[in-house]
């Protein structure tokens, strides 16, 4: 009975194609636990991971939208309904470093800008330096990093912004780069890191140019596998980072939205069916909204 008090409910809430958003977010979220299946003609294992993709209004945080998968299919077959003028009213859409999402939006949204979320890139910027840090352990002891060496022990310190770190961690950080990094590749990864937190904070495309050059020196002199990668990673992304400093658009709001549909989950101890999934998360998202933006 309550489910189908919730469906009725439902089909109340506003219609998507009526509302004229002027920046997205896409971002995905896990709709259930990861399952194993066995092939019933060659007899293998498969590992099936059930995503769904959330569509957000970044201006009221309003969810438009939940589709199955997160590839450019999903996300491609929602934005072909939606009408051609609610398409062209979309200015910008922030996602994060997902090649299917861009694929999406080239096919269904060529004249939008695209912008790429700067907490996935910084992510990535952290994931090279720990991957330096990782490989300089094996290469000077032979081993995984233990409390005893200094880069293990301050390894959360090494991810932390440098304009945040107080005297007392600063010269923490020092001591690492003293003691435990003799071929000085980790330090050199730690400023390829913080070049990237630099170039995302600018606040023009010619500070950005400039920053961009700088990060490229890094990376030159830096001249390790885990760098160059990440390199061109913000090359294969430059425009959508360009989108992101003059537009300052991100999938916090997608971010924020996906919180609250991981505490709806935990109080229904999980879903099964999808629809049931899709139908709680649109009724909460659009009573937020109404309180929020009446």
């Amino acid at each position: 009975m309550v489910q189908k008090a919730l469906t009725l409910a439902a089909t109340k809430l506003p219609n998507v194609d009526l509302l004229r958003p002027r920046m997205l977010g896409i971002d995905e979220h896990r709709f259930r636990s990861v399952r194993f299946f066995k092939d019933p003609e060659t007899s293998l294992w498969k590992r099936i991971e059930p995503w769904m993709t959330t569509i957000v209004d970044l201006d009221t945080g309003q969810i438009l939208g939940v589709v199955d998968g997160r590839d450019h299919t999903g996300v491609g077959a929602w934005l072909i309904k939606r009408p051609l003028e609610w398409r062209l009213g979309v200015q910008v859409v922030a996602i994060d470093p997902s090649a299917a999402f861009r694929k999406a939006l080239r096919m269904w949204l060529p004249r939008t800008a695209v912008s790429v979320d700067h907490f996935h890139l910084i992510q990535l910027a952290n994931q090279a330096l720990t991957e330096v840090r990782q490989q300089l352990s094996h290469q000077v002891r032979g081993r995984r990093g233990r409390a005893v060496d200094p880069a293990w022990a301050h390894r959360m310190l090494l991810l932390r912004a440098s304009d945040t770190l107080s005297d007392r961690a600063r010269a923490k950080l020092e001591t690492v780069f003293a003691t435990d990094d003799p071929t000085r590749k980790l330090k050199a990864a730690w400023d390829v890191k913080e070049q990237v937190r630099m170039l995302l904070r600018t606040g023009s495309l010619e500070d950005a140019e400039l920053a961009k050059e700088e990060l490229e020196r890094l990376v030159k002199e830096s001249n390790q596998p885990e760098t160059t990668r990440l390199w061109r990673t913000i090359c294969r992304w430059w425009k959508e980072i360009e989108v992101l400093i003059v537009t300052g658009a991100t999938t916090g709001k997608v971010e924020a939205n996906n919180t609250s549909i991981k505490h709806i989950k935990r109080t229904g101890r999980g879903f099964v069916n999808s629809a049931n999934y899709t139908t709680r998360i649109m009724l909460r998202s659009a009573a937020r909204t109404a309180v929020n933006h009446p």
